[in-house]
């Protein structure tokens, strides 16, 4: 859209009166020197040529007008625009050179600018160098602890006494998923920096367990902690230990003071279930067998007597053999009914199928055996007590050699369906090891010269699994086949999104600590101080009032004035209604990738929750936020939070700009644009574009939100309306 510029309007306005005047003055001094003869010719001549001399004059404006838009645009429009540009490499750390324009004096200023930016890079990068030098060892120790918290097995949140979130680890990130009650948005909603652990938890289980650290604080305790068991929202059962963030302390008198507490989180649903278990099957077998004993008892105390008939022996007898007969048989039913649970005292744990691979291949090469390339299907993840089945391979391939001769082996992992897999121990040859593996199953294992009380069978039972000996005769190879469990869905880790995530997780601010609960309303905060969730939406169709709906939302959040790369929100959905073709090469989403997809009240909710504190931002908002209006009644969701316009903002810092698109702004702040016209690709743009908006509001004296929305609202491009 091409601003009108009102001083070009002005120009010709004053000019056209300015010629008028001087054509009216001039004409009426000519006129009273005339005679009347004169005059009546001159009449004669120019009255019927009136409405040609007045277009003439308005034709001799435009040509005016054009040549004062270009004066205006070679002398002050192109130093304007050369001063908003400077200001953009001043108050940012924008790296990009200004294009010459306007006149030459202005082309002379602009090359200028660029000398001394380029001079005050070569300053910056000799600076940074030194500061990097000097801080080395300070980011090693928080790289250290950055890739500590990111591999510890246990969920740690860190809060600070506002309960904020502070730092969270990976672990802590795919549990909070887990606990979502949307699990289609991947808990994003729940867990993130600058968030609120009140979100999971009730304020007043945290308060107690403050209470009492903070008591035990006081009476000089080494390491007070507390824990509490609570519910999630998703109904697991969850247990936290709750340890004090303590201040440092300059003088070691003084008392100890705590500056924020961490979480550290265990699900033991799972294991509450098993011992519920445990203790239904303990009563049953009890309560059960009683009578049954009893019976028994009875029996017995009869036969001891002499006189009893043979009739009657040959009853007790009977008795005693049924009895029996129903307590072998309660017993057997309870252990197999039971097994995988009473099997708890032998931990279980995932473990990604190729990591399991190799560890047994070391092993069974440390025999002095062969073990060929594996065939693996790397996406699987096992549920294995992973020592004793390697300890039941390595038995195996030895029995293998000393028996068989084999000397060459190779392992096979391949899924069997949603619940279990094939491990397979393959090798060629004739053997038939079909009975020879009835007695290897139970027989003690020997690795090496040393024996074990551990039997193969023991490691079956221990994974409720199954073992068998099968042949290929198409290839001619035989193998023992291993059935192992998978792990659980809600329990496998997420690894693609942990290939994503770099070795030093993003996900720790300790500046938050300083930070306490703002008195004042949003509208008073520093820009500075607010956290914003910047996001975008695809649509059908760029008309929401005639039925057009949103069929991707993406999000991502600033807290503390850093993006967070690892917090964001891509969600396609459902729009249930037909994709119009000419819309999906703007898009790229076609309408099988929306098919089964969560429909817009389904993803509203979890938004908002996402969403939750923080202040909206978005590219051209007035069209995003006129969507969600409009599912306001169907949803009940209300988007109350305030609301900043990375194109009105442009409009207010360079309004001389010729154009406030999104990839113009991009370009104008040295901005790589990556999947554009996608919602994530969009959101992380104007993300980045309105961080580097912030110190630049602040030149022009825009420091709280208020000012931001009150400049805004006074721009050419605030009329906009959907």
């Amino acid at each position: 859209m091409k601003k009108f510029d009102p001083r070009v309007a002005l120009g010709v306005a004053i000019i056209g009166v300015i010629c008028l005047v001087w054509l009216l003055v001039t004409g009426g001094l000519i006129w009273s020197t005339l005679a009347e003869s004169e005059r009546s010719a001159i009449v004669n001549a120019v009255g019927p040529r009136l409405f040609l001399l007045i277009g003439m004059w308005a034709i001799s404006l435009v040509a005016v007008g054009a040549a004062l838009r270009w004066l205006v645009g070679y002398f002050m429009t192109a130093p304007a625009r050369l001063y908003e540009e400077a200001q953009v490499l001043l108050g940012t750390n924008v790296k990009r050179q200004l294009v010459p324009s306007g006149s030459l004096e202005n082309r002379q200023l602009t090359n200028l600018i660029n000398q001394l930016v380029q001079q005050r890079e070569s300053l910056h990068e000799e600076m940074d160098s030194r500061v990097q030098e000097a801080s080395r060892n300070t980011e090693l120790e928080k790289s250290r602890l950055a890739a500590l918290m990111s591999e510890l097995t246990k969920s740690v949140v860190v809060c600070n006494l506002d309960g904020r979130i502070l730092l969270y680890n990976n672990r802590a990130r795919m549990q909070f998923r887990t606990f979502s009650s949307t699990p289609t948005v991947g808990g994003v909603e729940m867990i993130g920096l600058g968030r609120s652990i009140y979100a999971v938890f009730e304020r007043t289980l945290v308060a107690h367990a403050l209470e009492n650290i903070q008591r035990r604080l006081q009476r000089g305790a080494a390491t007070p902690s507390a824990q509490f068991v609570t519910t999630t929202p998703s109904g697991q059962l969850l247990r936290v230990q709750v340890a004090p963030v303590r201040a440092i302390l300059e003088n070691t008198t003084d008392k100890p003071e705590m500056t924020g507490f961490v979480l550290m989180l265990d699900n033991i649903t799972r294991d509450f279930e098993v011992e519920s278990y445990k203790d239904r099957a303990l009563s049953t077998l009890t309560e059960g067998s009683r009578a049954a004993l009893g019976n028994m008892q009875a029996a017995l105390e009869v036969l001891e007597y002499p006189e009893v008939d043979d009739a009657m022996h040959k009853r007790l007898l009977d008795v005693l053999r049924d009895e029996t007969q129903v307590l072998a048989k309660r017993i057997t039913d309870l252990k197999t009914s039971s097994a995988e649970n009473f099997m708890s005292r032998w931990p279980l744990e995932d473990m990604l199928g190729a990591d399991l691979i190799a560890a047994t291949t070391k092993r069974i090469e440390s025999l002095g055996l062969v073990v060929e390339e594996p065939e693996i299907d790397k996406s699987l993840w096992l549920k294995v007590e992973s020592f004793s089945l390697m300890q039941a391979f390595q038995g195996l391939a030895q029995r293998l050699h000393s028996v068989f001769g084999v000397q060459s082996m190779r392992l096979r992992l391949q899924g069997a369906n949603t619940n279990h897999v094939h491990l397979d121990l393959m090798w060629h040859g004739e053997a038939k090891c079909t009975e020879q593996l009835v007695g290897w199953e139970v027989e003690p294992l020997k690795i090496g010269n040393e024996s074990t009380s551990l039997t193969v069978q023991d490691v079956i039972e221990r994974h409720s699994g199954a073992l068998w000996c099968e042949r290929d005769n198409d290839k001619g190879l035989v193998f023992f086949r291993f059935v192992l469990p998978l792990a659980s869905p809600q329990e496998q880790l997420d690894n693609a999104a942990l290939l994503k995530t770099e070795s030093r997780p993003e996900y720790y601010d300790f500046d938050l600590f300083q930070s306490t609960e703002q008195s004042r309303s949003l509208e008073d905060c520093n820009l500075t101080e607010l956290a914003y969730t910047v996001f975008d939406t695809e649509t059908t169709g760029l008309n929401p009032a005639q039925g057009d709906e949103i069929i991707q939302m993406g999000a991502m959040r600033i807290v503390n004035g850093k993006l967070l790369q690892n917090e964001g929100f891509d969600q396609l959905v459902d729009p249930k209604r037909k994709i119009p073709p000419e819309s999906i090469p703007i898009h790229g989403i076609q309408p099988e990738m929306v098919k089964g997809q969560p429909t817009i009240d389904k993803v509203l909710p979890a938004f908002h929750a996402f969403a939750k504190d923080t202040v909206l931002v978005a590219h051209n908002a007035a069209f995003d936020m006129r969507f969600l209006q409009l599912k306001e009644q169907s949803t009940g969701i209300v988007f109350e939070q305030p609301v900043l316009d990375t194109l009105l903002l442009s409009a207010v810092l360079h309004p001389n700009q010729a154009s406030h698109r999104l990839e113009a702004i991009a370009e104008r702040f040295n901005i790589t644009i990556l999947g554009r016209h996608t919602a994530m690709g969009d959101a992380m743009v104007t993300a980045e574009v309105f961080l580097r908006m912030i110190p630049l509001l602040a030149e022009q004296g825009i420091y709280t939100l208020r000012q931001a929305r009150e400049a805004a609202q006074k721009t050419y491009y605030a009329r906009l309306k959907y």
